[in-house]
Parts: structure tokens; C-alpha cells; sequence
């Protein structure tokens, strides 16, 4: 049965959200309401629009834990947030990163293009110790500079310990970079426990928002290591500075936000926001990890079937990854797409990625329609 907020159409079982999720009832209304208000009347509310503009970074600060609003900048998306990383920061020659060879490409790229600068990207495998942390720690030495590491790996579901890596980065004097796009709005998340330096997620996965969104967070003392590598209007200090004359960066985390704010996807995931802070983050973790243990332990039971991701750590995440044990990958992702459904084909197998409203029976049917493959 369908969750009032998410009027999927009854032949779909969405189990995507760790790709593109469908969006709230409340955010679709809102971008009609955004667009209504555009064709009658243009710009004219503009200061109402600004006090969305304000309202969406005190909802992120609040996901994410941050001191303040200030550390706090609206971006295109990860790979532009990883990018003001990578590009802001003063490397030297022989400087290493260290990160996993299990990370999506955003946070891959970017590091590996600053090998002309003389800079080496070592990737962990997360299997070769005992824990994912300590194969990172493992390729630490001397010259390493950052840790950049995904929290939870987009393929496996494999979560790490933010604390853990956040304490050793910060005994060690090295900085740290989360990809949190697979734990905001999945999971209760706080950059001040993890002793982050650097957090972005783009909105439209877990946080039900548009695609050409996403939050970066930086703390004060790490932000103002990077050198800007984009500016425009909006990041002075004064933004109705127009008259071009002497102009200041902003002191806030706004310096990495170069032009116009994107406000209609302002509207759309500020309506998203809200349903994540409304219903809150602990009780939305916690009924995510119950339909994944749920899925899971359907999984385990069925033997024609292989669980791949880790059903005994004691960090878990939305995400299960699996596999037929006499039938193709492909053949069988193709068959679930034919039949409603919405997963992903993601490293060794499927992946299925439920959110909070998902019924037990919705899931039940997704494991009956994989029997009859």
C-alpha cells in the first residue's frame, strides 16, 4: 500500500534510492506552486524565494549536524563540491590521498586528476583487514594529506565508521573528505562528531530531492584552506555590490557559490527536507535498517539466491547487493525491470536500496517476482 506522501503508480516497487528517488507529494506540489507563481507574477516575491534560500540551509544544517548556517553552501552537485577539494587545497609534489577502490567515480576523478601536480591517489581495498578503516590506515604515511572515502560505498552498502576515521585523521593532522551521498537521509549523520573537514551530497538519492542540487559543508579552519577556483556576484561579501568597485570573498561557506541560486530546485528539496525533518532521522534509519535486514534475511533464506553485502556488521545502510546463483546478472535485473521493479545493476550483482515507507508486503512482492524469473 502506498505512503500518502509517494502516489507511486501501483505496478512500480521503487527500490532505487540509491540512484534517483521519486519524489514526495509535497515536492511536486511545491514546484507547481514555484511555476504558478513564476507565470503570474516573475520575480515579484524574490525576498520570499530568499527566505527559502535561507530556510534550506538551516534544514541541512540540522541533517548534518553543523555548527552553523555558515558552513554551509548550495552546489550543482558532489563532483563540483569534490572538486573546490581538489583544486582549492595547496598540494606539493609527493603528497599522497588515501581512499577505497570500491568509490564512485565523483569521488575518484578528481583526485586521480591531480597526478600532474605530483600528487598519488592510493586506494584501499576495504577487505584486506580485519575492518575498512584499518585498510585505509594502512596505506597511510607521512606525506598523506587527506582521506577522502565515500560513507557508505554505492555498490557494496559498505558503511564506515565516521568517528573512527574522523579521530584518526585528526591525530594524525590529516584532513578528511565524506561523500555522504548515500548516508544523508538514510541515516542519522553528524559532522561534528566525525570531525569532518569537508561533506558534500548531491539531494536527489535518500533525500528524495531534484538532480542539480546538493549540499557542501566545510568547517571554518579547513575552509579556508581552498583557494577559490570559480567566482561571481555571489560570493562577495556584499551581493548587491553591482557597481563593480572593491569587493571582499564572502566570509561565509557562500564564497564557493558563484552565481545565481538555483530556486526552483530550492523549492523542491527544501518540500523534501521537510518530510525527512519532520517525520526525523533516527526513526527513518531505523525503519530504512529494518526493511534492509528484512530484504536480507529474505535473501539468506532463499537458496537459489547469494547475499553479497555484509549482513553482520554492526554498521549497516540501505543498501542490499545480491545475486542469482544460476542466473545472469543482467538477465535478471532485466526481468525485474520488466516486471516494476526499479533497482540497479551495481558491481557483482542487484542492488535493491528500500526507503522508509515501504511496506513489508511491497517487498515481499519484489522477492516473489524475483522467484518467477
Amino acid at each position: 500500500m502506498n505512503h500518502p506522501e509517494f502516489p507511486l503508480t501501483k505496478d512500480l516497487i521503487y527500490l532505487n534510492h540509491a540512484a534517483v528517488a521519486p519524489w514526495p507529494q509535497r515536492t511536486s506540489e511545491a514546484v507547481k506552486a514555484f511555476a504558478e507563481q513564476n507565470s503570474h507574477y516573475g520575480s515579484h516575491f524574490y525576498l520570499d524565494w530568499l527566505k527559502k534560500e535561507s530556510l534550506i540551509r538551516h534544514q541541512l544544517k540540522t541533517l548534518l549536524n553543523a555548527p552553523s548556517t555558515d558552513d554551509i553552501a548550495l552546489v550543482k552537485n558532489t563532483s563540483e563540491a569534490i572538486s573546490f577539494v581538489a583544486y582549492g587545497l595547496p598540494w606539493a609534489d609527493g603528497d599522497n590521498i588515501v581512499s577505497s577502490d570500491e568509490e564512485f567515480p565523483s569521488n575518484r576523478i578528481p583526485w586521480e586528476s591531480l597526478k600532474n601536480q605530483g600528487v598519488e591517489l592510493r586506494q584501499a581495498k576495504l577487505s584486506s583487514s580485519p575492518t575498512p578503516e584499518e585498510a585505509l590506515f594502512a596505506l597511510v604515511d607521512t606525506s598523506t594529506r587527506l582521506i577522502t572515502i565515500s560513507s557508505i560505498q554505492f555498490a557494496s552498502g559498505t558503511r564506515l565508521d565516521l568517528e573512527k576515521i574522523g579521530q584518526f585523521c585528526k591525530d594524525n593532522d590529516i584532513l578528511f573528505c565524506i561523500d555522504a551521498i548515500q548516508s544523508l537521509g538514510a541515516v542519522e549523520f553528524d559532522v561534528q562528531a566525525y570531525h569532518a573537514d569537508f561533506v558534500m551530497a548531491d539531494g536527489h538519492k535518500w533525500m528524495f530531492g531534484p538532480e542539480g542540487l546538493g549540499v557542501f559543508y566545510t568547517n571554518p579552519k579547513s575552509r579556508d584552506k581552498l583557494k577559490l577556483t570559480q567566482y561571481g556576484w555571489h560570493m562577495m561579501a556584499n551581493i548587491n555590490n553591482y557597481e563593480n568597485k572593491p569587493w571582499d570573498i564572502h566570509p561565509t561557506a557562500q564564497r564557493f557559490e558563484c552565481g545565481s541560486p538555483n530556486m526552483l530546485g530550492i523549492h523542491a528539496w527544501s518540500a523534501s527536507l521537510s518530510l525527512l525533518l519532520e517525520i526525523g532521522m533516527e526513526q527513518i534509519e531505523s525503519k530504512i535498517q529494518e526493511n534492509t535486514r528484512y530484504l536480507m534475511d529474505k535473501i539468506n533464506k532463499n537458496p537459489e539466491l547469494v547475499l553479497i553485502s555484509d549482513s553482520v556488521s554492526k554498521l549497516q545502510s540501505g543498501i542490499i547487493l545480491f545475486k542469482h546463483s544460476t542466473i545472469d546478472n543482467n538477465k535478471l535485473y532485466k526481468h525485474l525491470q520488466d516486471n516494476g521493479v526499479v533497482c540497479a545493476l551495481r558491481g557483482e550483482g542487484i542492488r535493491f536500496s528500500p526507503h522508509f515507507y515501504h511496506s513489508k508486503q511491497e517487498l515481499d512482492q519484489a522477492m516473489t517476482i524475483i522467484n518467477l524469473a
